[in-house]
């Protein structure tokens, strides 16, 4: 690429032109080869020269989103980026869902505005699908707290980390998250950091707020306090869940108990669920209604396995009960290991600690089945169904 950046501009209706020309003078860097408030003919304007299609906006606008999707559709390598003059707070979404590789605030200094395409373009080099959601995010779920969500969820991110997979996880237990100590991380930034800082929520302000773990995974912290998690909104869940799956391989999203509407939410915009039981009665009859009530939302059983976490245990249910029990035999069984509590206590992983143990393969038989798979489109859930989702949510 050279020093210059090509721009091609197209604004949306009710688009302040004299912002967008503010943004994009004063700076050598950037060149602006096409500029149209109107496109009649959306193949000429976009078989023009660019290194970058700007799609300038108010805010949210139905008519965005097609602008967008044509001209990602039109050229696939080349990045688009929305340029949104009104908070882009629940837009954002809905502008990475079409395929826009970032969004930009206004007003921003031109020197701010090239800094943050030349990102973009180094960024967009870098993706499998250029522009398109294409991680999967995997729902860790559990209904009966206790049965091992969090050691799931963080053995699961490492071993797929050991694959040389880009991988964040996201701690949804908002008033008791205890990834950041299952990992030995200290809580330097969390979400409700992020939530503070406000949007956009673009790829940028993300990086800042995940902590790295020395495996390479990504994390994105519970707010430490409980009173903190109210701050945390659905609108806020879902944007933070649209950018991080254009920048990394893999989501996985470790869950509080029971169907929570931060929960319910993360399952809609799930490619996958891992649902994780053990072998108790109690345990066995809540992950039983677990998978009754993912079969309700609509949720497409071929993307749910079934974890059972220390299936070893003798406490006079055996692992061929599960089948009678629950409905279906488990896809993955994690034998108990003495070395895990230590793990745990340690802030380690036993799939690293301890690679050739039973557990560790276990897990990376768990990892196996979400690297190589590709990601599908989220399971859709039906507008008859909506009020189900409605009734659990008012459980909370």
């Amino acid at each position: 690429m050279s020093d210059t950046i090509r721009v091609l501009v197209t604004l949306a209706e009710h688009a302040n032109p004299q912002l967008v020309e503010q943004a994009l003078q004063g700076d050598s860097s950037l060149e602006v080869v096409g500029y149209a408030d109107h496109v009649d003919d959306w193949r000429a304007f976009l078989e023009q020269l660019g290194d970058i299609v700007i799609v300038a906006t108010y805010g949210h606008d139905e008519g965005v989103t097609a602008m967008v999707d044509h001209a990602v559709k039109h050229r696939p390598d080349r990045p688009v980026v929305v340029m949104s003059e009104a908070s882009p707070n629940g837009f954002l979404r809905q502008a990475f869902e079409a395929g826009a590789d970032d969004v930009i605030t206004l007003p921003q200094p031109p020197e701010q505005v090239a800094f943050t395409l030349q990102k973009v373009i180094a960024r967009k080099k870098g993706l499998t699908v250029p522009g398109r959601a294409t991680a999967s995010l995997v729902a860790v779920l559990g209904p009966k707290g206790g049965t091992g969500k969090t050691l799931i969820a963080t053995n699961l991110a490492v071993a797929l980390a050991q694959r040389d997979a880009n991988v964040v996880l996201v701690d949804l237990d908002l008033q008791f998250g205890d990834i950041g100590l299952a990992l030995g991380l200290s809580p330097e930034r969390t979400m409700y950091d992020l939530m503070k800082a406000g949007p956009p929520f673009d790829h940028e302000k993300l990086e800042r707020h995940l902590m790295k773990h020395s495996s390479g995974v990504k994390v994105l912290i519970a707010p430490t306090r409980p009173d903190q998690a109210s701050a945390v909104s659905i609108e806020f869940l879902r944007d933070i869940y649209a950018s991080l799956r254009t920048m990394c391989d893999a989501v996985i999203v470790d869950t509080p108990p029971g169907f929570t509407p931060e929960v319910i939410a993360t399952i809609d915009v799930s490619t996958e669920v891992c649902m994780v039981g053990m072998l108790d009665s109690l345990s066995l009859k809540n992950t039983k209604l677990g998978l009754e009530t993912l079969d309700l939302m609509g949720y497409d059983t071929d993307h749910v396995s079934l974890v059972l976490n220390r299936a070893d245990s003798r406490v006079g249910i055996t692992p061929d009960d599960v089948s009678t029990i629950v409905g279906r035999g488990p896809d993955v069984s994690i034998p108990s290991d003495r070395e895990i509590p230590r793990s745990v206590n340690e802030g380690t992983q036993i799939v690293a600690a301890k690679p050739s143990s039973g557990a560790a393969k276990a897990f990376r038989a768990l990892g196996d089945r979400y690297a190589k798979a590709p990601a599908p489109t989220p399971a859709p859930v039906p507008s008859s169904q909506s009020g189900v989702r409605s009734l659990i949510g008012r459980r909370r």
